[in-house]
């Protein structure tokens, strides 16, 4: 088996729609590769930025966080920026995600260690906001929805 090029703290860019880039890191890597959790950043960036541009981010200033496919940081395309120095996975937590059912809304939860991994599931009140939605994205629709985010505005331009 081969060295995957990613761990937990590994930030990396993330080429967009129409030229530019978005940040993202790795927060969670399912323990054989393949699937991981991401937080996403902007504003839209001309280049991809050095380590020290961006190490002051943290999980608050994210303009999305999803579970992803690896296959951007194996192929490259999601060029790998570096490894946080002192990553603390407890500062990027792995939230709780939402499916809706019809009527029906459930909470997702993800095993702490492993983002491909569910750990259980209940059924949420119909109005629960705030929370993702359960999905499991492929590298390009994480482009696609990152220029979206920061498109509208929550992710700001530079």
């Amino acid at each position: 088996m081969r060295k995957l090029p990613y761990r937990e703290g590994t930030w990396f860019g993330v080429p967009l729609e129409g030229g530019g880039f978005g940040v993202g890191v790795v927060a969670r890597a399912a323990p054989k590769g393949g699937i991981i959790l991401a937080y996403f950043f902007g504003p839209k960036r001309d280049t991809v930025p050095t380590l020290a541009q961006i190490e002051g981010l943290k999980a608050r200033d994210a303009v999305l966080c999803i579970r992803v496919t690896s296959l951007g940081l194996i192929r490259g395309t999601w060029p790998i920026i570096g490894h946080a120095e002192f990553w603390q996975r407890s500062e990027w937590p792995m939230p709780v995600f939402v499916r809706p059912e019809g009527r029906r809304v459930w909470l997702v939860y993800y095993a702490d260690d492993n983002p491909n991994r569910t750990e259980a599931e209940a059924l949420a009140a119909p109005e629960t906001t705030g929370l993702g939605i359960d999905s499991l994205y492929g590298d390009g629709a994480a482009e696609f929805v990152l220029t979206q985010a920061l498109t509208e505005g929550r992710g700001g331009t530079s």
